[in-house]
């Protein structure tokens, strides 16, 4: 009789993240859309960093699994959630891009599993802000918004 072939299992990439306390813990199924450094001015003050990585996903690729994030919002459209207990960053969306959601890369248990790809806003980077890796230079937005939402830059009062 003939050798069985193995069967083969695939399994979807499964990435988790939680904050500095533990009391969010979240899912990130399957691949990211998007990885990359953000330099503009709201999110460096949002995150109280002078530089932040965002890795996206599409919304049902995220799932909290502990806890409830608090939100804000500043800017029409856009929705920043956090752990209200500790303060950690964990996400970002914007109407103008319905179909995404970014997670702030310390917010994630193996953040080495996220290379940016691209940095964006580099016009408004910190001056002292030096980098070797190669990657594009986009002056401003890097993702495509709903024309008919504009950017969040737009809907501001």
């Amino acid at each position: 009789m003939p050798a069985r072939p193995e069967e083969v299992t695939v399994s979807e990439r499964c990435e988790r993240g939680r904050c500095f306390c533990g009391g969010i813990v979240a899912e990130l199924t399957g691949e990211p859309v998007w990885i990359g450094y953000d330099h503009d001015e709201d999110c460096r003050r949002a995150i109280g960093s002078p530089v932040v990585v965002w890795v996206g996903y599409r919304p049902a690729q995220f799932r909290v699994l502990q806890g409830v994030p608090t939100s804000f919002s500043k800017t029409p459209g856009v929705v920043r959630t956090f752990c209200g207990t500790c303060g950690t960053s964990i996400s970002y969306a914007d109407a103008g891009l319905p179909d995404e959601v970014y997670v702030t890369v310390g917010f994630l248990d193996h953040p080495e599993h996220f290379v940016p790809r691209v940095h964006a806003y580099w016009s408004q980077k910190v001056p002292w802000i030096e980098s070797v890796d190669g990657s594009p230079r986009i002056e401003g937005y890097s993702r495509s918004r709903d024309p008919a939402i504009g950017t969040p830059k737009d809907r501001r009062g």
